[in-house]
């Protein structure tokens, strides 16, 4: 086998590694936040990004690339937002055909009560996943990486 052959399997190896991880991790977490908190995993990362946004609102577009989610995926979550009363839309005063989602006093509360929730599962999870020998060094190497060590 060449080296490039072996870089190939070595990285096919190291990306089912981080797919299988990921998974696993995203079934935890919004189990959690759906049990304790009562929204999807989707909904928190949605309030988490609005809470950090200037003013507390992003352009429908802007919240789906952050989250990684298509427009009308986006449009669905921020509708189920809205009907819960944790966001509200607001038109983009320079461009009236730019659509806002801004986050509610109430979505604030969900989300900083969700936070702990998110937090605690996740370093749960990703422990649990530290001690598997098949997922270890994935997240060993990812815990190495100097921006989160």
């Amino acid at each position: 086998m060449g080296a490039d052959a072996k870089t190939a399997t070595a990285d096919g190896l190291l990306w089912d590694g981080i797919v299988t991880l990921h998974g696993r991790v995203e079934h935890q977490l919004a189990k959690a936040l759906q049990r304790r908190h009562g929204i999807g995993l989707s909904e928190y990362r949605a309030l988490c990004r609005l809470s950090r946004a200037e003013g507390g609102e992003l352009r429908m577009q802007e919240l789906a690339d952050l989250i990684g989610l298509n427009q009308s995926s986006v449009s669905r979550l921020v509708a189920r937002l809205e009907s819960a009363g944790l966001t509200r839309r607001a038109m983009c005063p320079k461009d009236r055909r730019g659509v806002y989602t801004v986050i509610t006093d109430e979505g604030r509360v969900v989300q900083e009560k969700a936070a702990p929730t998110y937090a605690e599962t996740l370093t749960e999870a990703l422990d649990a996943a530290a001690a598997e020998p098949s997922l270890a060094p994935v997240l060993t190497a990812l815990r190495r990486m100097p921006e989160f060590a």
